[in-house]
């Protein structure tokens, strides 16, 4: 690794104005951000699968390749949650020759802005319920509350829990619960604020729970928006680290891509811009979801305009949404890759509704064969992908990515000069479901359960109608359906419930069961840390 202030002035920013974390990370002050000079390159993939697709390994590892044609660039990449490194999902910050450093501090704690977004979300639910406690507002009682608590660990008997026990001293008994704290709508605020006078304004409109006639109570009623603001005053800014070949990374935010926009910060993008030739920004989860929550949401709120996107597949997941199981993914089929095309076509046609150029980068993996990643590259071209081009990062660093690099660059000077969004900003709730639903979600239409239909009426007389749509369903089909695999159609969308974070400015509904507090699996993730003192087994 480099001194992170030789990787400031290479980027070119002034080592003097950074905030240096130990040798090589660090904050970058928000008076450092600058006119936008650079191109923005979103990364999405397909439908995920166990066979895996690897978005961040092909981000990484494209900064790299990028960088050895000699092009000034940038990555920008959401901060790794702390619950799932111990879980199923292990670390978030590349893999083989294609790896954000120092990997082991990126992972586990960096510098702090996940604690930062935690206390600042529990502090929030101290003061909201001494205030409902004390009865400082008319008609917000303890059982009014609706703001749950965070914990940065996957811990399943949290998920529903009993507060007050203790006698009266210790307030009413009530129902509530944890989530993990990349869900917390404090982090999603993180990602989209534009600064200080934003997160304010933001944090203020936090609906924390609800008086005897219904009436939201936010966090500015409780009077716990400087408080907050004290704890974010850091965790607002960037954080600047660099790849395995010393190209410059920021990351910074982690909101959950379930339920939440998944993408790193605006911020980070913005500063990155200001700075670099091209900035590559990654999306949460397959196009179906992050994509369509990047543009909708991310984009449109900001202001930014991407000039292309790179969708990863690997015959691998392409076999999986074929119909083949984990235990026949190393076995050539090239029938089953022609089946599973269905997804990446599909994707290929969501991502250039909105107008962009895209390039499929097929993550490499040894046991591919050259007929089935042929098969790929047919169906991508013939579905309307500028490019479809091998991506071999993960095995020989950023001399794997030059190729995708360079089709990048060529898909980025055909950006269009106007965004195609799918649904005006003034839509109501239900036609912006709608026209993700049949275009994203490939659905017939929409079903919106009794409950969810009430809730969304309530939304819109508190004058919550017009904004934008983060739809929370699962992201292992474009359906509802974590089981429709390939392209399903023809089926209705279901939305079973709706709820708002008025703060982060969206409404989501939810199709499913949304879980914001995973748990661990059978085998939780083993790290440990060697003689001298350096963490194992990422």
């Amino acid at each position: 690794m480099r001194p992170i202030t030789e990787i400031a002035q290479k980027l070119g920013l002034d080592p003097s104005t950074i905030l240096p974390y130990g040798h090589y990370k660090a904050k970058i002050p928000l008076s450092a951000i600058r006119p936008q000079k650079g191109k923005l390159v979103v990364v999405t993939g397909i439908t995920p699968t166990p066979a895996g697709e690897g978005k961040t390994t092909t981000t990484v590892g494209l900064a790299q390749g990028m960088g050895r044609l000699g092009v000034n660039v940038a990555a920008a990449l959401r901060e790794p949650a702390l619950g799932p490194i111990f879980g199923i999902k292990g670390g978030g910050t590349g893999g083989g020759k294609a790896l954000v450093e120092p990997q082991d501090e990126v992972n586990i704690h960096f510098t702090g802005d996940a604690h930062a977004v935690g206390s600042a979300h529990s502090l929030l639910a101290a003061l909201a319920d001494n205030v409902a406690q004390r009865g400082s507002i008319d008609g917000f009682t303890p059982g009014g509350i609706t703001w749950r608590r965070v914990l940065d660990v996957e811990d399943r008997a949290l998920r529903s829990i009993i507060t007050g026990l203790g006698g009266s001293g210790n307030a009413p008994l009530r129902e509530s619960g944890f989530d993990i704290v990349t869900a917390s709508e404090v982090m999603a605020i993180l990602a989209l604020t534009t600064g200080l006078d934003d997160l304010r304004k933001r944090l203020g409109r936090i609906v924390v729970g609800l008086t005897t006639d219904r009436k939201p109570v936010t966090a500015a009623d409780v009077g716990a928006v400087g408080s907050m603001m004290a704890l974010l005053r850091t965790a607002i800014q960037p954080n600047l680290v660099q790849t395995t070949e010393g190209q410059p990374v920021f990351i910074h935010a982690g909101p959950f891509g379930n339920i939440a926009h998944g993408c790193s910060s605006v911020l980070a993008d913005r500063m990155a811009l200001g700075y670099a030739d091209y900035v590559l920004t990654e999306a949460g989860f397959g196009a179906d979801l992050g994509f369509e929550k990047f543009m909708h949401i991310k984009m449109r709120g900001s202001g930014l305009k991407p000039a292309a996107a790179v969708l990863v597949a690997s015959v691998r997941a392409i076999k999986s949404h074929g119909g083949v199981g984990l235990k026949e993914l190393d076995t050539p089929n090239v029938k089953a890759v022609q089946k599973g095309m269905s997804n990446l076509e599909h994707l290929i046609g969501v991502v250039k509704a909105f107008g962009l150029p895209v390039v499929v980068a097929m993550n490499h993996f040894p046991t591919d064969t050259a007929e089935e990643t042929k098969a790929v590259q047919k169906g991508s071209v013939a579905a309307g992908a500028h490019a479809a081009v091998e991506s071999k990062v993960f095995a020989r660093g950023g001399e794997g990515g030059v190729d995708l690099g360079e089709a990048v660059m060529d898909a980025a000077k055909h950006a269009p000069s106007e965004i195609t969004y799918l649904y005006p900003q003034d839509a109501s709730i239900q036609d912006k479901v709608l026209a993700i639903a049949r275009t994203v979600y490939n659905a017939a239409g929409v079903n919106w359960a009794p409950a969810a239909a009430r809730q969304l009426a309530r939304y819109e007389e508190l004058g919550w109608g017009s904004l934008p749509v983060c739809m929370a369903k699962t992201h292992l089909s474009l359906s509802h359906d974590p089981s429709l695999k390939g392209r399903p159609s023809g089926y209705t969308f279901e939305v079973s419930d709706v709820r708002a974070s008025v703060g982060a400015g969206f409404i989501y509904p939810i199709a499913g069961a949304m879980m914001t507090m995973p748990g661990l699996p059978g085998a939780p993730r083993a790290l440990d840390v060697d003689a001298a003192g350096n963490i194992v087994g990422l």
